[in-house]
């Protein structure tokens, strides 16, 4: 039997033979690809190649690369074969070999290095695919009854704008006991017989936005063998989550919910949901992705609270997801080291976001329980699908859970109405969701913009960037271009973008913002205002022509804005100190999780879960500007990106793999791939000063800081602000601390006494109050408005009043700053007699424009016309007359 870990070893050893060069598999972070959250198959990392934006390193390339996908996310757990995570394996050829080595080579290694009976095996083609026909049977021997013609939903891959073409799928039988039963039944059938192991796309043609397909000049091969599945048939299991390298994640969750794999459906539902999204969870936080409320954050947040919801119905209730990671480093760790380097950051971030969404579950216990107590109030026996909806969608209840829950108390819920109000969800959704493809309409604009220049330009690079070197530059006009559109010049007060065929402006990349700077000639100048970089050698500057007339083949003299630029790169030399001392004085699981390389400051996101006391910011402080004093050298060293993480260089998550990368040492101090500007020492940053340290999202904190000039102007504000206050305190800078502290503690004691002058005031209103409260068969009604009285004061008060009477009503008022406050308090029996303070408040609010609610215990209001308070006082005590003199 061929082990998980020998069948993708096999897979890549069998294409190296082949004249393919083996890359790691790249993160699950796209790089630098706005159309695409996460990467969902092997040849993402590859797209700019498949373009024509970049060279590859290599005209064959094979990887083994980790994917999440979530279209399919309600199969996952139901079927033998779907899941949001797996490993792709794949072979690609960019302009190289095409369909007769991409088919005679799967071939190969599915049935001599594999060892799959060749008849069990069938094939699906495109429908009008003769030459894929011709090689599978003519050459391969295929049958022809085993060869199937699919149409374009099966067998034709693209997506939206770009390179596409038809695909030929291999299929394993899997026996007719799986199958559907019906004669016809072959691969595209729905049902488990037939599965899909491998998937060659053969990319031949470019569609364009008007929808037509024109074929390639060089044709590329993109394929995707699923490992799960393959080793699934390899192994004789029955589903994906019964592999070698699967199975030990799903029985350590049974053994946390106490059931055994394949005690009941209902239960192996449950384990194989959490065993995918646990896998899926583990890597993508692994590489960077922290939980939040939108992009790929959100679908990390998405998964990880369907497997505690999961969790739930299988009567886990303590921490779940991160024991579960805990099994997938144990698991994958091996041929995924990544894994066990980020431990530390795996299981806190997975933890911290697990802790805060048993929480919000906990929330929506008590609504729901609020919910079944309001039902019952009512007599009624259904729970709303609208309110089971909002439990799911807000709290993360599972319809299951709230149904049992509601049964406990024999009551029903609503269903077709939730699932009305999930399909509406749903549809709005889909509506806002543009398609995601190769390219957008201005990526696709620019891609074939540069093919037209390099047609003009022949080889080598369109725009070749000199600001590495230099900060002025003569250069030629080659594009201009307004809107989408090229235009042949531009005058005075015209906005334009325009392409030269040499530039010294850095592109914004990598967190750097761009140079700025002007164009200028004999009779004109252009100021540029940003710079983009949309191909790999395309550099496109904007702004406006002040004077003049630019034309496209005119000579220019590029620069860029010295001081500005100086500015800049004092920030991101910071940058990496920052980064180095953060790691030092935390500890090595701090990463970078984003970052703002600006001329008037520096903005630095990084993983840790809590926030920097004051001694861990000023020891991080310290450590960087030891290394200003030192005057460090800061080298640039051009290698590959396996070299450099080989002499130990950090590289940000989304950073791509395979080229020539820039390496930035800063003395014995730190080393980075980076390819922004940065000093030539690191004294000429003169200071460092840390203006600030915040949370940005569960585990990410942020750090905003200046150097230079501007850390000097920092220090003498700061220096400013403490002589004037030394100056009204009248004492020395040292003494300033102290006598704070004395005023601090001369301020508490004024407190103190307010707060007991208050108290002293409130016992004689509740005294009065209840004097004057209305008795009804035993039951007081207390009403009055006191005013100046904060909302949380009058809840105070209120509760001291219905202490006080034991068995009634409470109705107080109160107006403070330009607002009116409203709280009805009832005591248990009063509720039993019909009394339902969140109505009442409901009902009266109107009068001084406000709104609110509450239980039936306890309801408040707030709003801005205080004119009204006395009218819905008087209301409020009507309304609850008539509820107790109802019951009486």
């Amino acid at each position: 039997m061929l082990l998980s870990h020998q069948l993708r070893e096999e897979f890549l050893r069998f294409f190296e033979s082949k004249g393919h060069l083996r890359l790691p598999g790249a993160s699950l972070i796209p790089h630098h690809d706005p159309t695409l959250l996460l990467t969902g198959a092997g040849m993402v990392p590859f797209k700019p190649y498949f373009l024509g934006k970049a060279k590859p390193p290599h005209p064959r390339i094979t990887t083994c690369q980790p994917c999440v996908r979530t279209p399919d996310i309600d199969h996952v757990g139901k079927t033998d074969r779907h899941a949001t995570f797996f490993e792709m394996l794949g072979n690609f050829s960019f302009g190289d070999y095409f369909k007769e080595e991409a088919i005679t080579w799967a071939w190969e290694f599915v049935t001599e290095r594999l060892g799959l009976d060749p008849q069990r095996l069938w094939i699906t083609i495109y429908l009008d695919d003769d030459e894929a026909f011709r090689i599978w049977h003519e050459r391969i021997g295929v049958p022809a009854e085993r060869i199937v013609r699919l149409g374009r939903p099966d067998n034709f891959w693209e997506i939206g704008v770009g390179p596409c073409g038809p695909c030929s799928e291999i299929h394993v039988d899997r026996g007719s006991e799986r199958g559907c039963g019906r004669p016809g039944c072959a691969p595209g059938c729905s049902c488990d017989r037939f599965l899909e192991i491998w998937n060659l796309v053969f990319i031949q043609f470019h569609k364009d936005e008007r929808g037509e397909y024109h074929p390639l000049e060089k044709k590329s091969i993109d394929t995707g063998m699923g490992l799960e599945r393959a080793a699934l048939v390899l192994q004789g299991v029955n589903s994906i989550f019964e592999v070698d390298h699967v199975r030990p994640i799903v029985d350590r969750i049974a053994e946390l919910a106490g059931v055994s794999y394949g005690q009941s459906p209902q239960s192996d539902v449950g384990l194989r949901v959490i065993t995918d999204h646990g896998r899926g969870i583990t890597f993508m936080v692994s590489d960077g992705i922290i939980p939040s409320n939108e992009g790929r954050g959100y679908v990390l947040r998405r998964l990880l609270r369907r497997a505690v919801r999961y969790g739930r119905l299988l009567g886990i209730e303590g921490p779940l997801v991160s024991r579960v990671a805990a099994a997938v480093i144990e698991v994958m760790g091996g041929p995924y080291p990544q894994l066990r380097e980020n431990r530390e950051l795996i299981l806190r971030v997975i933890g911290q976001e697990e802790e805060r969404f048993r929480a919000t579950l906990d929330q929506g216990t008590a609504l729901l329980q609020e919910l079944i107590e309001g039902l019952k109030a009512t007599g009624r026996h259904r729970l709303e699908g609208a309110d089971a909806f909002r439990l799911y969608d807000t709290y993360g209840f599972p319809l299951e859970l709230t149904r049992e829950i509601a049964a406990e108390h024999e009551l029903s819920v609503d269903e077709d109405g939730f699932r009305e109000a999930l399909e509406a969800q749903r549809e709005r959704a889909r509506s806002a969701r543009e398609e995601q493809g190769y390219l957008d309409k201005e990526a696709a604009f620019y891609s074939r913009l540069a093919d037209e220049l390099r047609l003009q330009a022949g080889e080598g690079p369109l725009s070749r960037f000199v600001g590495y070197e230099r900060s002025e530059a003569e250069a030629r006009v080659l594009a201009l271009i307004q809107g989408e559109a090229r235009v042949e010049s531009a005058g005075p007060e015209e906005e334009v973008k325009v392409v030269l065929d040499v530039t010294p402006f850095y592109a914004e990349a990598g967190g750097q913002v761009a140079d700025t700077g002007l164009f200028l000639w004999p009779d004109g100048e252009f100021e540029v205002l940003d710079v983009r970089r949309p191909a790999e050698d395309l550099w496109v500057h904007y702004g406006r022509v002040r004077r003049g007339v630019l034309a496209a083949g005119m000579k220019v003299r590029a620069a860029i804005d010295p001081e500005r630029r100086l500015d800049i790169a004092r920030h991101h030399t910071a940058t990496h100190l920052l980064h180095r001392a953060l790691r030092e004085v935390l500890g090595e699981h701090v990463r970078q999780a984003g970052s703002l390389v600006a001329p008037d400051r520096l903005r630095f996101d990084f993983t840790h879960f809590a926030p920097l006391e004051e001694a861990q910011l000023r020891a991080v402080e310290r450590l960087v500007n030891r290394q200003i004093l030192l005057d460090q050298p800061v080298e640039v060293l051009e290698t590959t990106r396996q070299e450099a993480e080989q002499m130990g260089a950090l590289a940000l998550f989304e950073a791509k793999y395979g080229e020539k990368v820039r390496v930035i040492r800063i003395g014995d101090f730190s080393l980075e791939l980076c390819g922004g500007t940065h000093l030539s020492r690191t004294g000429q940053l003169g200071l460092v000063r840390i203006l600030g340290e915040t949370g940005v999202a569960a585990g990410v904190r942020r750090i905003e800081a200046v150097g230079g000039e501007l850390a000097l102007d920092e220090v003498e504000g700061e220096s400013r602000v403490l002589r004037e206050v030394c100056r009204r305190l009248k004492v020395s800078p040292l003494q300033v601390l102290s006598k704070v502290e004395k005023l601090q503690e001369e301020l508490r004691e004024l407190h103190r006494q307010v707060e007991e002058l208050k108290q002293r005031l409130a016992k004689g209103t509740v005294e009065r109050l209840v004097e004057a409260a209305e008795d009804l068969d035993g039951t007081k009604i207390v009403w009055g408005r006191v005013d100046e009285l904060e909302p949380e004061d009058l809840r105070q008060l209120g509760d001291q009043i219905r202490d006080r009477i034991r068995s009634g009503v409470v109705a107080l008022g109160s107006s403070a700053g330009g607002r009116a406050n409203l709280v009805i308090m009832a005591t248990p029996d009063a509720v039993a007699r019909g009394v339902h303070a969140g109505q009442v408040v409901k009902a009266v609010a109107p009068r001084f424009g406000g709104g609110g609610g509450g239980r039936p215990e306890m309801a408040q209001a707030g709003g801005k016309d205080p004119q009204g308070l006395e009218a819905a006082l008087q209301e409020a005590r009507l309304v609850l007359r008539e509820r107790l003199a109802r019951k009486s």
